[in-house]
C-alpha cells in the first residue's frame, strides 16, 4: 500500500524500563478508563520475524520466538500504558466475507513457516494464564473485532490504544484513539495519533482508507492504480473532498494518472469496500467485560515453565503487579535482634529442633560475605544477628551451632550462602531440607524457585510482616531493639532484620508443606540421599576451582584472533571486496546474488545464513568463500571462549565455576559463570583450550577445602602431580539395555566387543568383522537417536539418506532388538497413563502435553518421555558416583580432590603419590554407582592438563 509510518511520530519503546511496578517510571495513572486492544496474529507474526528462531526454542525443539516476542511486548505495554481494560483479537481463518467478495483477497500470502505454526496456540495459552480475554468472530478479521470494540469504547468515554501492525487500523484513529504501530520488530512502537497519521499520509485518519483504496495493499493482494503513489492519492482526496469526490470527478483528472484512474475505478471501489473495517459486529463481550483481572500465578508458572521463559517470568513478576492481591497475609514476626550474650541462650531455647536459616549477604565463584543471619525456630520464634557486632562468646556459640550436624536446619538454595558462611569462618552442617531443591524435585520444569514466589504459591502468604501502615511499622520498631531495649533499632538495620527473619520463618513453614508434597511425588529419598548431600560436594568443587595456565590461555586467545583475521582476509580475497561477515544481509548479497549459490531456506528478510544452512551449502558447493566464512565463525567462537575464560580467572590463578542443580528438568547439572561444560571437544583446535586447564601448584590455599578428602591443605603432602579424568563409556546405551531388558543389547555389552559393530552385525546380518565404518556410523547414529525420540525423517537428515532407507534401517533394528522397540512404546504409553516418567532412582518428569490437542506439542512430549528416563538416569548415576567418590576420599584420607563434573566425566587433581590408589577408588566407585543389567565401563586418563588427561 504505502511506506511504513515515518519515525517523526511519537515513539513508545517496548523495552525494559526501571520504575515502580505497575507502570512506567514517572507516568501518571490514567484519569479515565483505558482499553488496550492487540491484534494478536499481526503482532505475533512480526515477533516471529524480529527474533531469530534458532535462538528461541525449548530444549525439546519447540520454536518460541513468536510467543516470546509477543509476550515481552504485552508485558511492556501493560506496564507502560497501564490499561484498565485489555483484549487480544485473532483471525479465526483466512476465509471471511472479504474472500467471498474477492476470491484473491490475501491470495498472494505464502503459507506460514513451519516454525510459526503452533505458536499462536502458545500465545493463547500465555494470554489465558495472564487472564487476558481473547475475542474472535468467525468470518471476520481481528481488525473488525478491534473496530467494533473501539466504537463501543468511544461511546462509553473509554480511551483506546490499538497495538497492530496492520495499517488498516489507522482509519480508527481519532482523539482518544491511538494506534501503537511497530517499526522495529515489536520492541519499538510509534504512537499514531490523528496528527501523526495526517503528517505522514497527508490525509486525516478517517480518509486513510480512501488513500489505501487508490494506492492498493500488496500484503492483501489489493492492486492499486498503476503509477499512483501516496502523495498523488492524497492530493486527489484533498482536492475532491474524499474518494467519492475523486470517483465522481475522475474525468477531470488529467494525464496518464487520470487514464489509469478511470481504467481501474472498479478495483478502487472494490478496494475501498474491502479495507473498510466493520464496527458493528455482534460480540459476546462488551468493554466492561474486558476489565484487567489478576493473573493466574499457578498457570503462569505452568505455561512459562513449558516455554522455558525463566527470564521473561522474572521480568513479569518484577515489573507488573497482579491486578488483585495474590496473598492476603504476611508473616507475624515474633523475634528480636540478639545482643551481646544472647546468642547462646537463644540457640539453646529455640534452635534444638528444625531451625530455618537465612543468610544475608553476597556470594559467587566459591566465596562471599555475610552481612546478616536470621534464624527461625520450629516454635515460630525468630532472631537476627549482625556479624559485625558479635562478641567472641556469641561468635563461638553461633559457629558451634552452625557446624553441629545433629542440630537440624532448613534453608533455601543453601549452596551459595554456604560460601559466604565459609568465608566468614563458619562451617554449615546438619541441613536436612532445602526448600529450593524440594520445589525443584516436585516440579522440575518450573525453572524458577524464588522463595517469595514459593511462599505465595504454597503458603498463600507474601514475604512481608503481617499488618501494614505507620502503626505496624512503629510496633515492629519497638519490638526490635538494641542496647538492652533502651532505644529502637536504626531504620536500615530494622528493615534488614525484619526481612531476614521473615525469610527464615517462611523457609521453616515452607519446608513442612513441601515435605508433604515431595512424599506424594516420590522424591523424599532423592532429596535426602542425592541432591542435598551433593550440595556440599559441589560447594567444595566451586571453592577449590581448577588451575589455569594464564599465559597459554592468552596465547590461545591471540592465536584464535589471528585465525579470525586470516580467515576474514582470505574471504575478502575470494569475493574481491570487504563486507561485514557477521551481517546476514551482506552475506545474502554475496552468496546468492554475486556468487549465485543455491538458495537456502527462505525467510522474511531473505535466505537464511545460519550455521546449519551454510554448512549444508558448503557440502553442496565446496566454495572457498564458504570455507573461509565457516573458518571465521569457528575461530571467532573459540576466541570468545578463550577470552571469557581468561576474564574468569580469580586472584588465586584458578577458575571457580558455579554448578546449578535446578536448571535441567532431567536432573543434569549445569555449569555457569563460566560454563566449563561448554569447552569445545569436537575439533582439535577446540580441544586446545583444555590444554590451559592444568594441575595446580604445590601449595594452594584452595587446598584447605581439599580432599573432598581429609580436609588438609594441599601443601601438607607435597602438592599435586597431575589431573585425572574419568568418564562412563556409552552410558545412555547401557541404561537403554537395562531399562528395556533386551537380551540382544545386554549380550552386546557382555560380549566385550565394540557395541556398534556388534549391533551392526545383527542388523545387517553380517559377521562383526564385515561391518564397515559406514554401517557402524549408521548404527551409532540410530542407537543414540532412538534414546532421544529420533524419527525416520530425523535419521534420514542426520545420515543424508532417504526417509525410506532410514525407516527400513529402523525396522531392521527393531526386528533384531524387539525389547528396545517394546520399551520405547511402553514408556510413552505409561507416561500418558500416569502423567510422568521416572529414572532408575525415581526422579520424575511430568509431561502434561502428552494429552495436548496440539500435535506438535504432543509429539515433543512423547520425545521427552523417551529421553527423560535415560538422560535422567545418567544424571542420577554420575551424582551417586560423585557422592561415593567424595565419601571414599574422606574415608581413605586421600588428599586428592574432585574439581569438575562435565556431563559423564569427572576431573580430579591428584596429590603427590596418590595416583594409583586414586585410580582404583575412581574406577570402583564409578562402576558401582548403579546396579544395572550390564556393567558400567569407566575410562580413565591422566596428564598435566585436562587435554593431556583425556582418553
Amino acid at each position: 500500500m504505502t511506506p511504513a509510518p515515518s519515525t517523526s511520530a511519537a515513539r513508545t519503546t517496548s523495552s525494559s524500563r526501571s520504575g515502580a511496578k505497575g507502570g512506567a517510571a514517572g507516568k501518571a495513572a490514567p484519569t479515565k478508563p483505558r482499553l488496550l486492544l492487540v491484534d494478536g496474529h499481526s503482532m505475533a507474526y512480526r515477533a516471529f520475524y524480529a527474533l531469530p528462531v534458532q535462538n528461541f526454542s525449548t530444549t525439546t525443539g519447540q520454536p518460541t520466538n513468536a510467543v516470546y516476542g509477543f509476550t515481552s511486548m504485552l508485558i511492556n505495554l501493560l506496564r507502560d500504558e497501564e490499561p484498565t481494560h485489555v483484549a487480544v483479537t485473532f483471525d479465526v481463518s483466512r476465509a471471511s466475507f472479504r474472500t467471498e467478495v474477492y476470491a484473491d483477497y490475501k491470495g498472494t500470502r505464502t503459507k506460514s513457516p513451519d516454525e510459526f505454526r503452533g505458536q499462536v496456540d502458545l500465545v493463547k495459552e500465555v494470554l489465558a494464564a495472564l487472564r487476558v480475554p481473547v475475542v474472535e468472530v468467525e468470518g471476520y478479521e481481528a481488525d473488525d473485532v478491534i473496530a467494533t470494540l473501539t466504537e463501543r469504547a468511544v461511546a462509553q468515554d473509554v480511551e483506546v490504544l490499538i497495538s497492530s501492525g496492520d495499517r488498516d487500523a489507522f482509519q480508527l484513529v481519532r482523539p482518544g484513539v491511538t494506534v501503537l504501530y511497530p517499526v522495529r520488530g515489536v520492541s519499538e512502537l510509534i504512537r499514531m495519533t490523528p496528527e501523526a497519521v495526517e503528517d505522514k499520509y497527508g490525509v486525516p485518519p478517517q480518509r486513510y482508507p480512501d488513500l489505501a483504496a487508490l494506492v492498493g495493499e500488496t500484503s492483501d493482494n489489493l492492486p492499486g492504480i498503476p503509477g499512483v503513489g501516496a502523495k498523488t492519492a492524497a492530493k486527489w482526496i484533498t482536492a475532491y473532498d474524499g474518494l467519492d469526490g475523486v470517483i465522481a470527478n475522475a474525468d477531470l483528472v488529467k494525464g496518464k494518472a487520470g487514464e489509469n484512474l478511470r481504467a481501474h475505478l472498479d478495483s478502487v471501489i472494490r478496494n475501498r469496500r474491502l479495507n473498510a473495517l466493520v464496527g458493528d459486529l455482534a460480540l459476546d463481550v462488551d468493554v466492561p467485560d474486558l476489565l484487567r483481572r489478576a493473573w493466574d500465578r499457578e498457570q503462569v508458572h505452568t505455561v512459562f515453565d513449558g516455554l522455558e521463559f525463566r527470564v521473561l517470568r522474572d521480568r513479569l513478576f518484577a515489573t507488573l503487579e497482579s491486578a488483585e492481591p495474590e496473598a492476603e497475609e504476611g508473616f507475624g514476626v515474633d523475634g528480636a535482634v540478639l545482643l551481646a550474650g544472647e546468642v547462646g541462650p537463644w540457640l539453646t531455647e529455640h534452635a534444638a529442633d528444625r531451625t530455618g536459616v537465612h543468610v544475608q549477604g553476597q556470594w559467587g565463584r566459591g566465596t562471599g560475605e555475610v552481612t546478616g543471619l536470621a534464624l527461625a525456630g520450629a516454635d515460630g520464634v525468630a532472631a537476627w544477628v549482625d556479624p559485625v557486632t558479635l562478641e567472641p562468646a556469641d561468635e563461638q556459640a553461633l559457629a558451634a551451632w552452625l557446624a553441629d550436624p545433629v542440630r537440624p536446619k532448613v534453608a533455601h538454595d543453601v549452596k551459595g550462602p554456604s560460601h559466604a558462611l565459609r568465608a566468614r569462618g563458619w562451617d554449615l552442617a546438619g541441613v536436612v531440607f532445602d526448600t529450593a531443591l524440594a520445589a525443584y524435585l516436585c516440579r522440575p520444569d518450573q525453572r524458577s524457585y524464588d522463595l517469595a514466589d514459593l511462599a505465595v504459591r504454597h503458603l498463600k502468604r507474601e514475604l512481608r510482616a503481617e499488618g501494614s501502615g505507620a502503626a505496624a511499622a512503629q510496633e515492629a520498631a519497638e519490638q526490635l531493639t538494641l542496647d538492652g531495649g533502651e532505644g529502637p533499632v536504626g531504620g536500615d538495620q530494622q528493615a534488614r532484620a525484619e526481612e531476614g527473619m521473615i525469610r527464615a520463618l517462611a523457609t521453616t513453614e515452607l519446608a513442612g508443606v513441601l515435605a508433604t508434597e515431595l512424599t506424594e511425588r516420590g522424591g523424599t529419598r532423592l532429596l535426602a540421599e542425592v541432591e542435598l548431600p551433593l550440595v556440599d560436594v559441589l560447594a567444595r568443587q566451586e571453592r577449590v576451582g581448577i588451575a589455569v595456565d594464564t599465559g597459554l590461555l592468552a596465547d590461545l586467545e591471540q592465536h584464535f584472533a589471528d585465525r579470525v583475521g586470516q580467515a576474514q582476509a582470505q574471504a575478502y580475497e575470494v569475493i574481491g571486496t570487504e563486507i561485514n561477515l557477521g551481517s546476514p544481509k551482506q552475506l545474502q548479497t554475496v552468496l546468492f546474488d554475486q556468487l549465485q549459490m543455491p538458495k537456502t531456506k527462505r525467510t522474511k528478510t531473505g535466505y537464511t545464513t545460519d550455521a546449519d544452512a551454510l554448512a549444508a551449502l558448503f557440502v553442496k558447493t565446496e566454495h572457498p568463500f564458504l570455507a573461509h566464512l565457516l573458518e571465521h565463525r569457528d575461530a571467532s567462537r573459540l576466541r570468545q571462549t578463550a577470552e571469557g575464560l581468561r576474564k574468569s580467572i580469580a586472584d588465586d590463578g584458578r577458575i571457580h565455576t558455579t554448578y546449578q542443580q535446578m536448571i535441567a528438568a532431567t536432573g543434569r547439572l549445569s555449569s555457569t559463570d563460566p560454563n566449563l561444560q561448554n569447552i569445545p571437544i569436537r575439533t582439535e583446535e577446540g580441544r586446545r583450550i583444555r590444554e590451559a586447564f592444568v594441575v595446580g601448584p604445590g601449595a594452594s590455599d584452595a587446598g584447605s577445602d581439599a580432599g573432598s578428602g581429609a580436609g588438609s591443605g594441599a601443601g601438607s603432602g607435597g602438592g599435586y602431580e597431575c589431573l585425572l579424568t574419568a568418564d562412563y563409556s556409552q552410558i545412555e546405551m547401557r541404561i537403554m539395555a537395562h531399562l528395556s531388558g533386551d537380551e540382544g543389547l545386554i549380550a552386546a555389552f557382555h560380549s566385550g566387543e565394540d557395541l556398534h559393530r556388534f549391533v551392526g552385525s545383527r542388523v545387517f546380518a553380517v559377521a562383526p568383522a564385515d561391518v564397515t565404518p559406514e554401517m557402524r556410523a549408521k548404527i551409532k547414529a540410530m542407537s543414540y537417536g532412538l534414546a532421544y525420540g529420533l524419527s525416520a525423517f530425523g535419521l534420514s537428515n542426520q545420515l543424508k539418506i532417504s526417509t525410506e532407507e532410514a525407516k527400513g534401517l529402523m525396522d531392521e533394528y527393531f526386528e533384531r532388538f524387539g525389547g528396545v522397540r517394546d520399551y520405547l512404546r511402553g514408556v510413552v504409553e505409561e507416561a500418558r497413563r500416569t502423567g510422568w516418567t521416572e529414572t532408575i532412582l525415581g526422579r520424575r518428569r511430568y509431561l502434561p502435553d502428552l494429552a495436548s490437542d496440539n500435535r506438535q506439542r504432543r509429539e515433543m512430549a512423547e520425545r521427552m518421555a523417551l529421553n527423560a528416563p535415560i538422560q535422567g538416569s545418567a544424571a542420577d548415576i554420575i551424582k551417586v558416583a560423585m557422592l561415593d567418590l567424595d565419601r571414599g576420599l574422606r574415608e581413605s584420607g586421600l588428599r586428592s580432590r574432585l574439581l569438575l563434573q562435565v556431563h559423564d566425566e569427572l576431573v580430579l587433581e591428584v596429590a603427590q603419590g596418590e595416583r594409583e590408589p586414586l585410580e582404583q577408588l575412581v574406577r570402583s566407585t564409578m562402576a558401582g554407582a548403579a546396579d544395572l543389567a550390564v556393567p558400567l565401563d569407566v575410562s580413565v586418563g591422566v596428564g598435566r592438563s585436562w587435554h593431556e588427561a583425556g582418553h
